[in-house]
């Protein structure tokens, strides 16, 4: 579960602003009631707007290797030269991990994160591909430039995608590849990721809260509400929930069980910066 900052409210709108971190997608307008509200399939249709073009690994790579001193860049040379004169996959395994290295060495993470992921592809590793994937999340999460944010994205859910494949009772890796699909711009595929997971398991905690951060951007109030309160029964010190189950009273026109849920928040956090931070959120009510 991402860690909860001081929260400037913004609180509740990071939670449901957490699906749409790749560029080109936002939430649907929000609707004035309830019973107007599109279904969670319409929802997602209204969110996906327009989704950048990934940019290509031969454009990503050839900015990186201007960036590489020249020691490096003959370092890779030397690699890749070696690469091209072996047949058997499995002999590249190092070769690729090396390159990797020296592209991480040199700060240029999106090359090194490529080489990571084809390095676990060869040696067939869950390890090695949880890095590279969760390495190339991390990286859409932050990346400023929406061609190579939607490279990584894609990146990052081939990694998901593989690790699942070596290991389907992989709940994080589930987790993450719905969000990099909610990110993408694709949230029915992240929702029934999600929905596949919770029916199997319908204690996971990081697939129910973000299924109810989804219900609160499409709409779907009450099922926002029973995935936030069914996280709490699991774990009733969970602020991630009380954040969204206060969300989704206010949005019901419940101020009175917002502030409530948000007093509870407040307890348990125990940090006056946090407080603050809601005491301003409930005098916006």
């Amino acid at each position: 579960m991402r860690p909860v900052h001081y929260i400037s409210i913004l609180v509740v709108i990071a939670l449901a602003g957490a699906l749409y971190f790749f560029a080109g997608t936002k939430p649907p307008q929000k609707q004035q009631t309830q019973a107007a509200m599109p279904s969670l399939e319409e929802a997602a249709d209204m969110q996906r707007t327009h989704v950048a073009h990934p940019a290509s690994f031969d454009s990503i790579y050839l900015a990186a290797k201007k960036e590489l001193p020249t020691h490096a860049g003959q370092e890779v040379v030397t690699i890749e030269q070696a690469i091209n004169s072996k047949t058997d996959s499995t002999a590249m395994i190092g070769d690729f991990a090396n390159l990797a290295k020296i592209w991480q060495e040199h700060k240029q993470l999106p090359i090194a994160a490529y080489y990571y992921l084809t390095e676990g592809k060869l040696a067939n590793s869950e390890k090695k591909l949880t890095f590279a994937a969760q390495l190339f999340l991390d990286l859409a999460r932050k990346s400023q430039s929406e061609t190579v944010q939607a490279w990584e994205g894609e990146m990052a859910i081939d990694g998901f995608k593989k690790i699942l494949e070596l290991n389907p009772a992989n709940d994080t890796a589930s987790v993450n590849l719905a969000e990099c699909y909610m990110g993408m711009g694709q949230t029915m595929k992240g929702v029934l990721v999600l929905r596949d997971l919770t029916a199997k398991k319908p204690d996971n905690i990081p697939a129910n809260l973000m299924l109810g951060q989804q219900g609160i951007v499409s709409g779907q109030l009450d099922k926002a509400q029973a995935r936030f309160s069914r996280v709490l029964e699991l774990d009733k010190t969970n602020i991630e929930a009380m954040l969204g189950l206060a969300e989704v009273y206010k949005s019901k026109g419940d101020k009175t069980k917002a502030v409530e849920v948000l007093e509870r928040a407040k307890k348990q956090m125990n940090n006056p910066d946090f407080s603050k931070d809601i005491d301003n959120y409930i005098k916006s009510f």
